[in-house]
């Protein structure tokens, strides 16, 4: 089973990219808060698809708090230096607005709107 749910705080903007005509990609790191006595935070790559994407790149700046329900994904790619890398990601089946806009231009938007894949 590959279920992932996070509750956590954008910690970069959300980045969206065109693969080609019919698919987008938007990316973001969440902060999800450790707890504890110890304390801190992990940072976990979100990966979302297409109308998602476009939605999330709307919506959500760095600060705002989201929970994501997914799966874990891992990837690897070779740099132009020929240095092989490997990352661990969410792929988000769901992102929902926890928090309220923290841009003007985003007022109108209600904090619990959810983006669906």
């Amino acid at each position: 089973m590959n279920v992932v749910a996070l509750i956590g705080n954008l910690a970069t903007d959300v980045e969206l990219r065109e693969l080609d005509a019919e698919r987008k990609v938007a990316s973001f790191l969440l902060a999800v808060d450790r707890g504890g006595p110890a304390g801190g935070a992990d940072f976990v790559r979100v990966c979302t698809w297409n109308k998602q994407a476009e939605t999330c790149n709307r919506f959500l700046a760095k600060g705002r708090q989201v929970a994501v329900d997914g799966r874990l994904r891992s990837r690897s790619w070779e740099q132009a230096d020929g240095t092989r890398r490997s990352a661990i990601e969410v792929t988000a089946h769901t992102v929902e607005f926890l928090s309220p806009p923290t841009h003007e231009a985003e007022s109108g938007t209600p904090s619990h709107e959810v983006a669906m894949a």
